[in-house]
Parts: structure tokens; C-alpha cells; sequence
């Protein structure tokens, strides 16, 4: 399967209703809700890519003595540059997964296990299932492996007052048309935000 291909028309959830929706559906329509969970928060607060997320290993994030790290240092498959993620924005979450772990004595390598291999981290194209499936229970024909970090890239982008560059630096991008793609951000939403600018 080319996810590739596939998450072309995937496109950020805007709307805060359809996203509690998401993540409800997420956490409560299948067996492994809280790690499904969990990989679309981390996905969203770190913006990467599903790849990234699903590659992370306990230790990554955990320390010795089971805390979560402040930070995580991981390589991008994409493009082999190296760089940190900050956890602290989802800390509770991965206390909860980590609790559900321990409850369900699941042991690995890996932060998200495939539950049918735990020596194998879960497949990309699982987890684009998963979101498939999401979107066929909520009738939201734009979900896909992309969803979250799509969302987390929109969420700051709104919230640190349209700071473009920071979420050009989040992303890895090299350019800031490539991050308004990404963003979704039509021309007419471009050109509302224009109409509220007063430049005298």
C-alpha cells in the first residue's frame, strides 16, 4: 500500500468538535483504544511523522526509573537529520499508556507494539486502518496516517498567533509555500486573514 499516495487528501481537523470526536472514537471502538490513542496525541504534540511515532522505543521516552523524558532525540527516517521532540506536552497521556501497559503485561522494545508481533513496532499501515475506520464510523472522508501531525501543525499555527516559521521549523520544512500546502490553508482562508490586516 502506498500511504503516500493514499494520504493525499488528508487534510487537518480544524474543527475541536470533530477532533474530540476522533479521538473518542479512537480510544473507545477498539481493543487497543489507548495506544491508538496515545500514538495519535504524541503524533499530534511532536508533529511527527507516523513513521517517526511508530518507530519510537520505550526508551525513548521513558528513563530508567519509568518517568517520561523531558525530551526524546530521534533520527527522521525521511530525511535522516536528527532532532528532539519535546514530550512534555503529553506526559499525562503517556503516563496512561504506560499504566495500560503494565495492566495488560505487554513488554517490548518497542513504545507501540504490534499486538500480534511485540518484538515488531505496529505497522504503519495498520495504524492507517485504524484511521480509516475512524473516519468510516464519524463520515469524515479525510483521515488518514497523516491526520495527526497535519492537526498538531494547524493547532500551533493558530495558536502562536500564525507563526509560520515556527511551524516551518517544527515540520522540517524548507519552504514556507510547502508548509501552507500542508497546513490546507486555501486561498480564501489566505485572503480572509488578508481582509482583517490593516496596513495604514
Amino acid at each position: 500500500m502506498n500511504l503516500d499516495h493514499q494520504d493525499q487528501d488528508v487534510r487537518p481537523i480544524k474543527d475541536l468538535d470533530a477532533l474530540e470526536q476522533v479521538e473518542d472514537t479512537l480510544l473507545n471502538n477498539f481493543k487497543y483504544g489507548v495506544r491508538n490513542l496515545t500514538i495519535f496525541q504524541v503524533g499530534k504534540a511532536t508533529l511527527l511523522r507516523a513513521n517517526d511515532v511508530l518507530n519510537l522505543k520505550y526508551d525513548d521516552v521513558f528513563d530508567e526509573g519509568d518517568e517520561v523524558k523531558r525530551s526524546a532525540y530521534i533520527k527522521d527516517k525521511k530525511t535522516k537529520k536528527s532532532h528532539r521532540i519535546y514530550l512534555n506536552p503529553v506526559v499525562d497521556d503517556l503516563y496512561k499508556y504506560q499504566r495500560w501497559l503494565k495492566k495488560h503485561d505487554v513488554q517490548s522494545r518497542w513504545l507501540f507494539p504490534n499486538s500480534r508481533d511485540s518484538n515488531k513496532p505496529l505497522a504503519t499501515t495498520q495504524y492507517y486502518q485504524v484511521m480509516l475506520k475512524v473516519g468510516d464510523l464519524l463520515g469524515i472522508g479525510y483521515l488518514g496516517t497523516h491526520t495527526m501531525r497535519k492537526t498538531g501543525a494547524y493547532m500551533v499555527y493558530k495558536q502562536s498567533n500564525y507563526n509560520l516559521a515556527l511551524v516551518m521549523k517544527l515540520l522540517n520544512h524548507s519552504s514556507a509555500a510547502m508548509t501552507l500546502h500542508y497546513l490546507g490553508l486555501e486561498e480564501a482562508s489566505m485572503e480572509s486573514a488578508l481582509d482583517k490586516i490593516e496596513f495604514h
